[in-house]
């Protein structure tokens, strides 16, 4: 598991804050928000993510049988607040072997989800949303639209894109086919950073998705 935060939009290193700028900055990309080291999957990362989180952290709930969570991650330091969420889960896919999917809330601009979808970034890109929703899902009680990121995504995963809550939401999956379970599951998410709720997380190994293994 990585130990140093690292750029959304590319992964790659970052130099830190100094005496002549308070800003995280990435040689490819300019200054950027940090990627922080993921979170290994328990209630008090979970606890921790959710108390600094300025965006959703989004969970399909009731999970489908046999997925599990297994980690999260953030974009953003103590300054600025975490401004994008991941939330890792693993699962069995619609074939054989297992899945991954990550479940990505960011405003404008961060690029985290792009990244992971494979694509130039920041966001989705003019034209992504032409033409009806690929899939429909419900996000915290709101029918929510969801289209296929498809022109320059690698082959080996699925991304969906659409907007929640006035932020992006993103679903990556790996392999391409677990794409049939955000788009066929009618999965309904909620925002764990909601407090009338207790759920019993059943959490599972650590995702290396989380480190950028894209």
């Amino acid at each position: 598991m990585r130990t140093a935060p690292t750029c959304p939009r590319c992964f790659g290193p970052l130099h830190e804050p100094n005496v002549w700028s308070s800003s995280w900055r990435c040689a490819a990309h300019g200054d950027v928000l940090p990627y922080q080291p993921p979170r290994r999957p328990s209630e008090a990362a979970l606890e921790a993510l959710c108390e600094a989180a300025r965006v959703p952290v989004w969970l399909p709930w009731p999970l489908p049988s046999g997925w599990l969570v297994t980690g999260f991650g953030e974009v953003g330091d103590e300054r600025t607040g975490v401004r994008a969420s991941v939330v890792a889960l693993s699962g069995p896919s619609v074939t054989q072997g297992p899945a991954d999917m990550l479940l990505i809330a960011e405003e404008p601009g961060i690029g985290l989800g792009a990244a992971y979808a494979g694509l130039p970034g920041p966001d989705p890109g003019a034209g992504f949303d032409a033409g009806p929703p690929h899939a429909k899902i419900d996000a915290r009680g709101h029918p929510t639209a969801l289209w296929c990121a498809g022109r320059g995504v690698p082959g080996d995963r699925a991304v969906y894109v659409g907007e929640a809550l006035g932020n992006w939401l993103w679903t990556v999956a790996w392999p391409v086919e677990a794409g049939c379970f955000i788009a066929l599951a009618n999965l309904s998410l909620r925002d764990l950073r909601d407090q009338d709720q207790a759920l019993d997380l059943p959490f599972g190994a650590f995702s290396p998705r989380l480190d950028g293994d894209v």
